[in-house]
């Protein structure tokens, strides 16, 4: 990156200047080598997003920030419907509410270790994984239509998982304003054999252990310590997410000129909020957020279920379930007022920090958990939200460690037989639905883990709570 274009502001924080047609100026969340590693595109896509129509205070760009259709993923801004605000395909992404859930085991690693190749192994046939996998359930439009509306209560409704497991799910598991009648017949056709699956990608079940804990009090308050094992879960709203991304970008694109909102690039098509195009939209997304919410919280279900039968006195009590890739309705302080704002975190995710009503009680006073997924051969954090990152940030940190490198070049590098004898020899269990995504994911395919997560730690947007390592992952 040409850091000519970028002036340090604080410690981890650089700002794009404001000028042309920009709005606002433009923030990077990153330390030097981050900044350096990162593409000229994340600066000219950041750019862009600034001169959109209603955007508040800045465009963002979160220290995983590469490369992405329309805004760079780990892209974030918030826009005001009252000052002619805009939603935009390009600033959620297509994998609608891809997000991560954590479910504490109730057992140290030295526990779980005689039973470590039998659990991964039955999870594996249990949790379909790979591009286009189906699972047990099979819904009928209708059925499918309860899903979108009401996520994953009604994966509770039907047996799949506890109803106090709803209160440690963002939103309660379940958003408003999704209206099934606005998603296309296409979209629930592709997805009514995938809720209880886990698709491919960067998607993983990964079992894991607290190697070091950095905040006691968050750690007490998540309910976990050193050494404990934990199981993670990253996936999305599967085929239903990205054929919503597919329909409605035809339909922003024919609102940005109805509208004649002005755009740097095709790909930020987009309509005003309180239009009737711009409605359709987040009502629609709503329900990919929902689908997403049901998936993962069958995917617990059936976590659980193995656990259980295979793990003798383990528990598989959820700590959290947190999306990425959503626009959200939210109250933020602009200009000493309260105002409702639509927040697009486009690879990024949400981190209230202490005291905000939408945290659950057991850890309002320390922040939100969320959960920053690493590679497979690293390692990944659990985080807590700030105070200090509603400010910077509109409560919005990073999501992953972001790719190094595209899953072309990767594939040019990397063998999957090589990356599943690789991760075997340091002890780590890899189960792949495929050698050639075993190849895409390999771990130097990522950036630096520690290094994503020290600049979110040390520009304030959230803090380190604890550290986890692999011990068996499941890969699409």
């Amino acid at each position: 990156m040409d850091t000519s274009k970028v002036k340090k502001v604080k410690s981890c924080i650089w700002k794009i200047p404001q000028k042309g047609d920009m709005r606002v100026p433009g923030f990077i969340f990153a330390d030097k080598d981050l900044l350096l590693d990162m593409d000229d595109k994340v600066i000219e896509q950041v750019s862009n997003v600034a001169c959109l129509s209603g955007i508040v205070k800045g465009a963002m760009a979160m220290p995983d920030a590469h490369w992405g259709y329309g805004f760079p993923i780990g892209g974030v801004a918030a826009f005001d419907p009252d000052e002619g605000g805009i939603i935009s395909v390009g600033g959620v992404g297509y994998d609608i509410s891809c997000g991560v859930r954590c479910h504490r085991l109730g057992l140290k690693k030295d526990k779980i270790f005689p039973y470590l190749e039998e659990l991964i192994d039955e999870l594996f046939r249990s949790i379909p994984a790979g591009v286009g996998s189906t699972g047990k359930i099979k819904l009928s439009k209708g059925k499918l239509d309860d899903v979108l509306r009401y996520g994953a209560v009604w994966a509770v409704d039907k047996g799949y998982g506890l109803r106090d497991e709803l209160r440690f799910i963002e939103d309660g598991g379940m958003v408003p304003e999704a209206m099934p009648e606005l998603v296309s017949d296409m979209a629930k056709e592709r997805q009514k054999k995938q809720i209880g699956t886990l698709g491919s990608g960067n998607h993983y079940l990964e079992i894991q252990y607290v190697e070091e804990v950095f905040n006691k009090d968050a750690a007490r308050a998540f309910g976990i310590d050193v050494d404990d094992v934990v199981i993670s879960i990253h996936c999305g709203s599967r085929a239903l997410g990205h054929q919503i991304g597919m329909d409605y970008i035809q339909v922003l694109g024919k609102a940005s000129k109805k509208y004649n909102i002005p755009i740097r690039e095709r790909e930020l098509v987009c309509a005003p909020i309180r239009s009737q195009e711009g409605m359709d939209y987040f009502r629609a997304m709503n329900c990919g957020i929902n689908c997403a919410l049901a998936n993962r919280q069958v995917l617990g279900h059936l976590v659980r279920e193995v656990v259980h039968r295979i793990v003798p006195n383990a528990t598989c009590d959820l700590i959290y379930d947190v999306s990425h890739n959503t626009c959200k309705v939210e109250k933020h302080r602009v200009n000493g007022k309260v105002k409702g704002l639509y927040v697009h975190r486009k690879g990024a995710t949400r981190a209230f920090g202490p005291g905000r009503d939408e945290v659950p009680k057991e850890y309002r006073d320390v922040g939100q958990p969320l959960f920053i997924g690493g590679t497979m051969g690293t390692c990944s954090y659990i985080l807590c939200g700030t105070k200090e990152g509603e400010e910077l940030s509109w409560s919005s940190a990073c999501h992953g460690a972001g790719r190094a490198m595209s899953r072309r070049a990767a594939l040019k590098r990397w063998k999957g037989k090589g990356v599943i004898k690789s991760l075997r020899s340091k002890g780590i269990i890899l189960k792949a639905a495929s050698l050639r995504g075993a190849a895409e994911e390999a771990p130097e395919a990522y950036k630096d883990i520690h290094k994503v997560v020290n600049v979110t730690h040390n520009s304030g947007i959230a803090r380190k709570v604890a550290l986890l390592r692999p011990l068996a992952v499941i890969k699409g």
